[in-house]
């Protein structure tokens, strides 16, 4: 069985996540698969960044929301790169996406993409939030959706066919085997974040996990961060 590793946010143990440079190192590192996530701006663009908020990882401040495209341009997100649009790193990589998406309104955005691109066998998307996974699914028949999760109750799998996702994406520090095998009997797969350690490297093989997302190139397969 494959066990698949996905780049967190590119690398983001070396390089300013979610920017072209950390994709593209990903991309060299053999990641199978890059993961990014997506905000709209205050002008509908599919902006490539993890907060709601611009403080943490530019030399700017405040909502992305209230922010046009061309106001988020100016800034520096980390070594002189400047923030990317969705599209923009399908350009730039080849590789697989899985792209995070933060509410519905996002999902719609990300569905007319990779339907006028023809994306559905590139990219999954994945959401904490169970209607913008079941408003993607119904948007975009056929495409791969994933549930994520960092703490959840018992019905999480049924959580997860309900809204139509194929795989689950836990934390892997609160994963159990039990989980594991509830989901994978549904016939679900489950991937664990972040394995960034050879302990939980070891703990996600030993659950029998279909992949894992890593900060760094070098950890899921060797048990070692690499730059």
């Amino acid at each position: 069985m494959t066990f698949l590793i996905l780049g967190h946010r590119g690398v983001m143990g070396v390089e300013p996540e979610n920017t072209l440079r950390s994709f593209a190192h990903a991309e060299r590192a053999g990641m199978d698969a890059v993961e990014l996530d997506l905000h709209l701006s205050k002008d509908g663009a599919l902006v490539v960044m993890h907060d709601a908020d611009v403080d943490r990882t530019t030399d700017g401040s405040g909502p992305i929301a209230e922010k046009t495209l061309a106001e988020l341009r100016t800034l520096d997100a980390g070594q002189g790169e400047r923030v990317p649009v969705f599209e923009e790193v399908l350009d730039a990589v080849g590789s697989p996406v899985q792209a995070e998406i933060k509410d519905v309104a996002a999902a719609r955005a990300l569905a007319e993409v990779i339907l006028r691109r023809g994306l559905v066998e590139r990219v999954e998307v994945s959401s904490f939030h169970d209607e913008a996974v079941a408003e993607t699914a119904r948007l975009v028949p056929g495409v791969r959706t994933v549930l994520i999760a960092s703490r959840w109750g018992g019905d999480v799998v049924e959580r997860a066919k309900a809204a139509g996702a194929a795989t689950l994406a836990l934390n892997i520090r609160r994963l159990t085997l039990e989980v594991v095998e509830q989901a994978h009997a549904e016939g679900l797969k489950v991937i664990g974040w972040v394995v960034n350690t050879p302990q939980h490297l070891r703990l996600a093989h030993a659950l029998g996990l279909d992949g894992a997302t890593t900060d760094h190139p070098g950890t899921a397969r060797t048990g070692r961060p690499t730059s």
